[in-house]
């Protein structure tokens, strides 16, 4: 199959779409996750999901279980959810607190660093450092944690550095989740992110968004093209308060980080363009109308910083044609509900959104599963940002295709 795929990468006419085969493929859909996601760094989740020692939370992802748990030290670790002795899983909720990880089916204990604390009856040769938990890459970086699969994880230092400035000013180390939703879209994960990619479909299909949000495509993109003055003038107005501010892509366009201008007026995502916390706010963004810091990193993650709250979205691949999507709405930590903020008008408009954007990834996907699909051009005022995204894809997928033609043949 890896053959197939490079012949229909090969092929890949410029400025369209993919095939149908990369949306609806059981292999190929297995090659996006052993090439991609098993060998990319991850976005798991905020870390004050997880506010004291032993709070845990578990992620799956492909044929991956694993725990993220915070340990007696404050450090975030994670490690893969299976016992060391005979593989029972080990936590088996989403979320909860723990003072040791211990397995339910033959009590072997685990201290919080992952080292074996007690295995009974295992006999004098048995050695219990020898049978400690398996553990994963994470990194948590400026209050986000991530994780990788892969034996070796790829480099993450030149994100940090560039991430930390703009991030820093948010202060998501103080932060709660206020609201937390998941979503599962029947469709594949390269539809979601390329309708995330393009506000082409705004002004159909987005009535609450477009209220703040600009559909202006080159909030979305600017690529190598002159920055508009307003643009340019926003950059410098947040800066000259000390936020980093200005358009930057990176590693072959696979994180990008913005501060955009909202709608004039607007001060955040709200039915109205308020701010969504109106006491404690989330961060030192002293700016009113400081916009929106977009924030996007292949393959799992983009996220919203406004002045008053923020917002994260995980993208995990669940099937050939079908992606789940969880939101937070994150807020300061001191932040009291229905005296600082409204749930409503805090989440409304991106609740919303996230069910129109479900609906259409849903009908794209209906539509590519047809034999009579044919990929179709992209609009280079409105899509420069989904063909960014596809180049990265391809220019990430093919080139590890290779040795394993090699080994084939």
């Amino acid at each position: 199959m890896s053959r197939l795929t490079t012949e229909l990468l090969s092929r890949r006419q410029p400025g369209h779409a993919l095939e149908r085969a990369f949306y609806t493929d059981l292999e190929i859909f297995r090659q996006d996750l052993e090439q991609v996601h098993y060998k990319e760094w991850l976005f798991v989740a905020p870390a004050c999901e997880l506010p004291g020692r032993g709070s845990y939370l578990t992620y799956r992802i492909g044929e991956y279980h694993i725990v993220v748990i915070r340990g007696d030290d404050d450090e975030i670790r994670a490690f893969h959810n299976t016992c060391r002795h005979r593989g029972s899983v080990l936590c088996k909720t989403d979320k909860g607190k723990t003072p040791k990880l211990v397995c339910p089916y033959h009590q072997w204990t685990y201290d919080l660093d992952g080292t074996l604390q007690w295995a009974r009856d295992m006999g004098p040769d048995f050695a219990l450092e020898d049978h400690g938990l398996i553990a994963v890459h994470c990194r948590t970086i400026s209050g986000l944690i991530h994780v990788c699969l892969a034996d070796e994880a790829p480099d993450i230092a030149s994100y940090i550095e560039v991430a930390t400035p703009y991030l820093a000013a948010h202060d998501l180390d103080n932060a709660k989740v206020a609201f937390e939703s998941r979503v599962i879209e029947n469709g594949n994960w390269k539809l979601v992110w390329e309708n995330n990619r393009e506000c082409y479909h705004c002004c159909a299909n987005h009535p609450s968004l477009i209220r703040t949000f600009p559909e202006d495509p080159r909030i979305s993109f600017i690529g190598e093209h002159e920055v508009p003055d307003f643009i340019a003038d926003h950059f410098a107005a947040c800066e000259a308060e000390g936020l980093a501010s200005r358009y930057v892509v990176a590693q072959n366009g696979q994180f990008r980080l913005s501060r955009m201008p909202l709608v004039e007026g607007a001060k955040s995502f709200t039915l109205d363009g308020s701010s969504g916390v109106h006491g404690k706010r989330l961060g030192q963004v002293h700016k009113e109308d400081a916009g929106v810091l977009n924030q996007f990193h292949y393959p799992s993650t983009w996220a919203y910083f406004l002045p008053d709250h923020c917002m994260t979205f995980r993208v995990t691949p669940i099937s050939p044609t079908e992606t789940e999507l969880v939101t937070c709405w994150l807020v300061h930590k001191d932040a009291v509900e229905g005296v600082d903020y409204d749930l409503e008008h805090l989440t409304r408009v991106w609740l919303n959104t996230n069910s129109e954007d479900r609906r259409v990834v849903e009908d794209n996907q209906q539509g590519v599963n047809s034999r009579g699909y044919v990929p179709g051009p992209y609009s280079p005022v409105h899509e420069a940002s989904v063909q960014g995204f596809v180049d990265w894809y391809c220019e990430t997928l093919g080139p590890r295709l290779i040795p394993l033609r090699a080994v084939a043949s």
